[in-house]
């Protein structure tokens, strides 16, 4: 869709929002103003409790940011249209004494890969433009169930990022819906190699925390398979817990691999974010998902958060690698390492761990990625993104093999309703379509997954799948929390998410710093870049969320150093 054509349909948006928000009722206008922006869910809570504001204001206030500020950030696919009724029934729900749970007239949005039947759920692929899922997600059900209002579905990277190969497409980019932008910086790339529209400043992926920034919402509920919750958290200065595999059912979820995906919240503040996650979690396994038997549930991790957890703490800092570069056994160029802004942010945060008592450990370096035999070092063993790169052996093919197997299994489940039938299908529909815009930047790594021929490759993913899991986790994070006896890990920003993520172990994420941008290639002279948000990440292992949540708050609280996106007042 061309820019004209895109600002227009942004027009329609605001002005059908704004027809169905007026007239305001006249109680919008009574007592104490109560604003959104940054206010947190106990706020709105204890507004709507005190009858400062309904569930219908609070609504319409969201809804008028959607409609002002939209047009700059691109952070929806698609605003429910019944929100305002839902809104309603919840303000009669609580006038008559029920409040169904924590999130009782609180809007919420959730990643356009989790299936809502009263909105489509598309992936941001083309091909399921419209698609309405014959059955919900069970995280839906339960925020429903807790009184959220799903307001919307937020910005994604097409499928979760598993569509283009090297070097990919934008990150909140999709052939439905555009690129989404960065309320932080939202003007787009004029660099060259870069100038086909893209954002100037990222906004991470595959998830979108855009919208949660601007307060176009309370929070949202993102996914990740590798990076993909704490990516945009990162980039967009949210807080964000990605959950053990398993914490959250992914029944009713657009698939990658089930070894890893999962979905997880992201919001303005750790209380927030730790709501969040109770609900999304439910207080009973899901029969739909066996993964969800892992963890001890039921838990209010609202109780985990204390000002002091910090103190007495033992975390360590993984220095080799995702600190100081670090050079891989027979290779003489260092990989990794932080440039000096992100190093001096990250020795700044070590200090706040000290300075309110906490035990660090540094170096703790993660044994695989400092074990000089190759086939038992981390840093030589990626996720194979073709076919050519998994012939060489150093890679492992979980992804590829993963989605061909769960995504064809998600596409069976919709019976009737889905628009194809196989992974194979969609991959002929989109270069069918490529005039619509499906293939604008290729489909590799769907063509990869296509020839993961499950049987032929099932030895090769299962030995894949089993070293994924002893450089991760047994000779990885296992192992160096066990040696120093630690409580956490401190990554700086997203670096560690794709060692946590392989064996499916949480991070919570903590704003924390912006440094400025280091652009390669440089923007042309008279555009100055905006800072970089980077973020601080505690990693433990299995089921450790109320530790980390502990940690994450107590640090949250020493700090306090998030700021709002300047120009959307």
């Amino acid at each position: 869709m061309g820019e004209r054509g895109f600002l227009s349909r942004q027009g329609r948006v605001c002005r059908a929002l704004l027809l169905a928000l007026l007239p305001f009722p006249e109680a919008a206008w009574a007592g104490e103003p109560f604003s959104i922006v940054e206010a947190s869910i106990p706020e709105m809570q204890k507004a709507m409790a005190t009858g400062q504001v309904t569930a219908r204001e609070l609504l319409t206030q969201h809804l008028l940011r959607i409609a002002f500020h939209e047009g700059r950030i691109n952070a929806t696919i698609a605003v429910n249209p019944h929100a305002l009724d839902e809104a309603d029934a919840l303000d009669r729900e609580r006038r008559a004494g029920k409040l169904r749970g924590p999130l009782h007239g609180i809007p919420i949005a959730l990643k356009d890969n989790i299936h809502t039947t009263n909105m489509p759920t598309t992936g941001g692929a083309l091909a399921f433009a419209g698609l309405v899922p014959p059955y919900e997600a069970t995280l839906v059900t339960n925020l429903r169930a807790a009184g959220a209002i799903i307001l919307a579905k937020t910005q994604m990277t097409e499928l979760a990022n598993w569509v283009a190969g090297p070097p990919g497409m934008p990150t909140n980019y999709n052939s439905l819906n555009g690129y989404g932008f960065n309320p932080y910086d939202p003007r787009r790339d004029p660099r060259e190699p870069n100038f086909d529209g893209r954002p100037a400043l990222a906004t991470g992926g595959s998830s979108s925390g855009t919208g949660t920034a601007a307060s176009f919402w309370a929070a949202n509920v993102g996914t990740e398979t590798s990076g993909s919750i704490l990516s945009p958290a990162n980039a967009n200065q949210l807080v964000a817990v990605k959950p053990t595999v398993g914490r959250i059912s992914r029944y009713g979820i657009i698939p990658i691999t089930a070894d890893q995906d999962t979905a997880g919240p992201m919001a303005r503040s750790v209380t927030d974010a730790a709501i969040l996650l109770g609900i999304l979690e439910g207080a009973q396994p899901d029969s739909h998902d066996p993964a969800t038997t892992r963890c001890a549930r039921g838990t209010d991790y609202t109780e985990s958060l204390d000002r002091r957890a910090l103190a007495g703490a033992r975390i360590g800092i993984p220095r080799a690698y995702f600190y100081d570069p670090a050079k891989a056994p027979g290779t003489e160029e260092p990989r990794g390492g932080l440039e000096a802004p992100q190093a001096a942010a990250m020795a700044a945060a070590i200090e706040v761990l000290k300075h309110y008592g906490a035990t660090v450990i540094d170096p703790a370096d993660i044994p695989s990625v400092v074990d000089p035999d190759p086939g038992e070092n981390f840093l030589l063993w990626n996720i194979c993104r073709s076919l050519d790169e998994a012939k060489t052996g150093n890679c492992s093919i979980d992804f590829a093999y993963g989605m061909e197997r769960d995504f064809n299994l998600w596409l069976a489940s919709l019976g009737p309703a889905a628009p194809v039938k196989s992974l194979t299908e969609l991959r002929q529909w989109n270069r069918d379509h490529q005039k619509a815009g499906t293939l604008k930047y290729g489909q590799a790594l769907l063509d990869f997954s296509d020839a993961m021929d499950l049987e032929v490759y099932r030895a090769r993913y299962e030995a894949d799948r089993a070293k994924d899991l002893r450089l991760t986790a047994t000779h990885g994070i296992d192992e160096v929390m066990a040696t120093h006896r630690l409580d956490a890990l401190l990554f700086p920003g997203v670096s560690g998410a794709n060692l946590a993520a392989r064996p499916g172990y949480p991070t919570v994420m903590v704003p924390y710093a912006t440094v400025a941008a280091l652009a390669d290639p440089p923007f042309p002279e008279g555009f100055d870049p905006a800072p970089v948000a980077l973020g601080v990440s505690f990693t433990g292992t299995a089921c450790s969320e109320p530790r980390l949540l502990a940690l994450a708050y107590s640090f949250e609280q020493a700090t306090r150093t998030r700021l709002p996106p300047p120009g959307m007042p």
